[in-house]
């Protein structure tokens, strides 16, 4: 992506079961990085930014899913969240919870916008 808009979108094919995509939106408050991830053909939308620190999930390693490919992980100090959710199951911040942002369809095609 060339910049930054205030929404992002992608077929809703283009991304498999398991897999992850970044993007980065145009917020109120400047670029706002996030990332989708495919759980059973559902995308679900967050920031890229681990409630914990403040860090991006993915800092100190590529994508955002563990090893099990089943929970997002913080790269940074281990918290696990569940994709579906976004909520904190494990790590240093239990019960927090990943900004979710809204995915919506058009047609063939799922767009993130930024939140209002």
């Amino acid at each position: 992506m060339h910049g930054a808009d205030t929404t992002w979108s992608l077929n809703d094919d283009a991304l498999a079961p398991g897999q992850t995509a970044r993007f980065r939106l145009r917020g109120a408050d400047g670029p706002l990085d996030g990332f989708v991830v495919n759980v059973g053909g559902v995308l679900h939308a967050y920031v890229n930014r681990c409630p914990h620190a403040g860090t991006p999930l993915d800092l100190t390693r590529a994508g955002f899913l563990g090893e099990d490919g089943r929970h997002i992980v913080c790269s940074r100090h281990g918290a696990v969240f569940t994709p579906e959710t976004g909520l904190c199951v494990e790590g240093p911040c239990p019960g927090a919870s990943l900004e979710r942002l809204p995915v919506a369809r058009d047609g063939r095609r799922m767009v993130v916008s930024c939140p209002t």
